[in-house]
C-alpha cells in the first residue's frame, strides 16, 4: 500500500510545493496542509507564499483566487470536476446582465464566485469579512451583493443595508432545515447551535452564534460549553474534535439518511489525487492574462481592507 503522505512529503520538498487546503475537504487531506483554513486564510496565504507550485485542495474557484494572485506560479487542482454550486448558480453573461440593470451600484462579490463574475466586481469578500467590507462604503451607496442570497440577506439585516440580492445559494447550507435543528436541540437541549450565515434566515433565527467557518471553530475552542449543533458542511468537525476532544459536536444532516452535510465537490480531493499533482503536475489551472489582471484588482482591494480591520 503506497504511503502517501511520505511521498507527497518528498515531492513538496523537491519540488518547492505546497498545499492548501480547505476545512471541508476529508481529514487526511487536511492533515497534510501547508495552510488549513477558511477563503480568507487561503487567499492571504496564497498571496504571500515563496513556493514555486501550489496545490489548492479545495474548489475550482479557489484554485483560480490562488492563480490570480500568482499569476508566474504554477497552480493545480486534485480534482477538475471540484467545482461549487454556489459559483456555478452565477453564470458571468447573465450577471452581467443584471449589473447592467443597476447602472449606478457599486458590486460586492462572495469570493464563491468564478474568476469571470470576479472581474465584473468592485471589489470580493468572505463570510468572515463580508461585514467589513459592506461598511467601507458610504451608507448611502448603492451596493449589488452577489452570488448568496442568504449571506446578503444576513448581512443586510445586521447592517441596515439594502443591497440588491443576485438569488444564488450554496446547496449544502440552503438545504439544511429547521426540523433537523428542533430535533438535535430536543436530544441534546444544553448545545449550543452555531451556524454559518450561508445558511437560510430561518435556520440562522435559531442560532445562538453565526460566523465563518474560522468563526466556528475559533467559538468551540473558546466556549466553556460542551455540546454544539454545527449548522455547516461536515470537514470541519475534524478540526473541532481535535481541537476540544472533550466537547461533542453535533452536525445539522442533510436528509434522514446519514449523519452529515457534505460538500461532494470538496470530497473529490484525496492524498492520492494531490500526489499525482505533484509527480506529474496534472490539473493545472489555466487563465488568460486578461481575466487575471481583471478579478486581481477587486481581491486585492478585499485583501488590503482586511489587512486594515484586522489591525483595528
Amino acid at each position: 500500500m503506497t504511503n502517501w503522505i511520505n511521498e507527497i512529503e518528498q515531492l513538496k520538498r523537491t519540488k518547492n510545493a505546497v498545499i492548501l487546503v480547505h476545512y471541508y475537504t476529508v481529514p487526511e487531506v487536511q492533515d497534510v496542509a501547508d495552510c488549513l483554513g477558511d477563503s480568507l486564510a487561503l487567499a492571504q496565504f496564497a498571496q504571500q507564499t515563496n513556493a514555486d507550485m501550489i496545490v489548492f485542495a479545495g474548489v475550482y474557484f479557489m484554485a483560480e483566487t490562488a492563480k490570480i494572485l500568482n499569476p508566474t506560479k504554477k497552480v493545480y487542482i486534485p480534482d477538475l470536476e471540484s467545482g461549487c454550486s454556489l459559483s456555478n448558480s452565477c453564470p458571468a453573461d447573465e450577471f452581467a446582465l443584471f449589473k447592467e440593470q443597476h447602472p449606478d451600484y457599486k458590486v460586492i462579490s462572495y469570493i464563491n464566485c468564478s474568476a469571470a463574475v470576479k472581474t465584473l466586481s468592485d471589489v470580493i469578500c468572505t463570510s468572515s469579512n463580508a461585514l467589513n467590507i459592506v461598511n467601507s462604503f458610504p451608507k448611502d451607496e448603492k451596493l449589488i451583493f452577489a452570488p448568496d442570497k442568504n449571506l446578503g440577506t444576513y448581512i443586510n439585516n445586521i447592517s441596515g443595508r439594502n443591497m440588491a440580492l443576485w438569488n444564488g445559494n450554496c446547496h449544502v447550507h440552503n438545504a439544511l432545515k429547521v426540523e433537523s435543528i428542533i430535533e438535535l436541540k430536543t436530544k441534546y437541549p444544553d448545545a449550543l447551535l452555531i451556524a454559518h450565515p450561508e445558511c437560510q434566515q430561518i435556520v440562522l433565527q435559531f442560532a445562538d452564534f453565526i460566523g465563518s467557518t474560522t468563526q466556528l471553530l475559533d467559538f468551540t475552542k473558546k466556549s466553556d460549553k460542551k455540546q454544539f449543533i454545527v449548522a455547516t458542511e461536515t470537514g470541519i468537525l475534524h478540526q473541532m474534535r481535535k481541537h476540544s476532544p472533550d466537547k461533542e459536536f453535533f452536525i445539522v444532516s442533510m436528509d434522514a439518511f446519514c449523519n452529515c452535510n457534505d460538500c461532494e465537490y470538496m470530497k473529490l480531493n484525496t492524498l492520492e489525487k494531490i500526489y499525482n499533482c505533484l509527480a506529474f503536475e496534472k490539473n493545472e489551472v489555466l487563465l488568460d492574462e486578461e481575466i487575471i489582471n481583471k478579478a486581481k484588482v477587486p481581491i486585492l482591494k478585499m485583501l488590503n481592507l482586511s489587512r486594515i480591520y484586522q489591525k483595528l
